[in-house]
């Protein structure tokens, strides 16, 4: 087995200019090729309009299958030291082959963030407004409280499949330090199968100066693969309670919306005569991210890292956001590049006074290239402390795996049952097609 080939099996080929997951992928696939590994990148999905080529950057990729003995002959070929699940979905779907036929090769699971938790939230707020049409208040709903989600994810199909997947995998990598607390406090995960390694950025003092000023910049922005639900109902609470409350107060502001794949439901959402215009796909969200005054992003739900709030504070865009948005990325100090509301009417307020005022806007800015730099730069103690992980479980994989008697328990048994499952699929599928 090669010491230094990485297999990545991708939920979705990276699209890094279209979503925060897609640039986690690309900072795994730096990372690893810093370390002199040999990444093969593999996924059962199609290749969407804005895919990255990996082959450029001397990535191999390769078409795989669902529930086809084909990637057994694959793996078997390729002979991976490490394979890294994006998403448990991948981890459930082609585990157990990399258990039976390269027991060795060290699994890492990489979450992007918990769906469990981000579905929970998102059935939290449906109810919710179902109980209150006019009103909405996200402080009702204690969705930041890790004991109260926990025993609402605790009853649920979903999070029963995502956290026996981190249990047994050799290492899960984790964005947020609210769910790695939540993981190990409530969910008991041990803190050796876990690692804290959010999305990170190069660290280039001289950017701060070359901003445009609050002066020349106009206009909010609000950006989102709108194929991602918490982005989609952060659209519709703008376009039906936030945005006509700034309007009443900045008549001539305007709202840029921009986000990959956006649906006919969005695009007809556009209306020059409000100010709020559906721009569609950015091709560089950096450039008009800063060239915007004031970030929005009202996130009811959701979870993990927030990629679009990181980039807005490296811009130098202050931002107004939620307690959901802001989770886990305030750090100790508490404090935003921006504004925090969860109310409707006092989120417009906020981002009104961050539009006017220049030296609240400043201010605002200030923390933001604090947050990011103390946070969120490269290079970055989590990556050392990463590669050390691996390290230590690559020296004795053995040993990792029999100190959690759950992910030996839960490995014996799924993967009984999903292999099973697999190979019944492919011989029903082998019978249909045949004459």
């Amino acid at each position: 087995m090669s010491n230094h080939t990485l297999l990545i099996i991708g939920y979705v080929w990276p699209e890094p200019n279209s979503s925060a997951a897609g640039t986690r992928m690309m900072q795994l696939i730096t990372l690893f090729r810093q370390q002199d590994w040999h990444i093969v990148f593999a996924s059962p999905a199609k290749q969407g309009a804005h895919k990255v080529d990996l082959t450029t950057l001397g990535v191999q990729e390769h078409s795989i299958e669902l529930n086809h003995s084909s990637f057994d002959h694959f793996i078997q070929q390729l002979k991976p030291a490490c394979v890294i699940f994006d998403r448990f979905m991948m981890e459930e779907q082609f585990g157990w082959r990399i258990a039976k036929h390269l027991p060795n090769a060290i699994r890492i699971l990489n979450t992007e963030d918990l769906h469990s938790l981000r579905a929970v939230r998102q059935n939290c707020v449906k109810q919710y407004l179902k109980q209150n049409p006019t009103s909405f208040d996200l402080n009702d709903l204690t969705l930041t409280n890790p004991k109260t989600v926990f025993y609402q994810m605790a009853s649920t199909d979903l999070a029963k499949r995502e956290v026996a997947a981190i249990f047994r995998c050799d290492l899960t990598l984790m964005v947020s330090e609210f769910e790695m607390a939540l993981l190990q406090t409530e969910f008991q995960v041990p803190r050796q199968q876990l690692c804290y390694l959010p999305l990170l950025y190069p660290n280039n003092p001289l950017i701060q100066n070359s901003f445009p000023s609050f002066e020349t910049r106009q206009h909010f922005i609000s950006i989102g693969n709108f194929r991602h639900a918490p982005n989609w109902d952060a659209v519709l609470w703008l376009k039906q309670t936030i945005w006509p409350t700034i309007r009443q107060q900045l008549p001539k502001a305007q709202l840029h919306i921009y986000g990959a794949y956006p649906p006919p439901k969005a695009t007809q959402l556009h209306n020059e005569k409000q100010g709020f215009h559906v721009l569609g796909w950015a091709e560089n969200a950096l450039e008009v991210m800063q060239n915007a005054r004031v970030c929005l992003a009202p996130l009811r739900f959701g979870a993990g890292m927030k990629g679009k709030l990181a980039d807005a504070m490296r811009c130098g865009t202050p931002s107004v956001t939620t307690e959901i948005g802001a989770e886990s990325m305030q750090g100790t100090s508490q404090t935003w590049g921006g504004k925090i509301s969860n109310t409707p009417h006092d989120f417009a307020m906020q981002a009104v006074e961050l539009y006017r005022s220049p030296s609240c806007w400043q201010k605002a800015q200030q923390t933001g290239f604090e947050i990011i730099q103390s946070r969120y730069m490269l290079p970055h103690n989590s990556q050392v402390r990463f590669l050390s992980q691996l390290k230590k479980i690559m020296r004795c994989p053995e040993q990792h795996r029999q100190s959690s008697f759950i992910g030996l328990m839960l490995n014996h048994h799924h993967h009984k049952s999903t292999q099973y499952m697999a190979q019944w699929i492919e011989a029903k599928n082998n019978n249909s097609i045949r004459p």
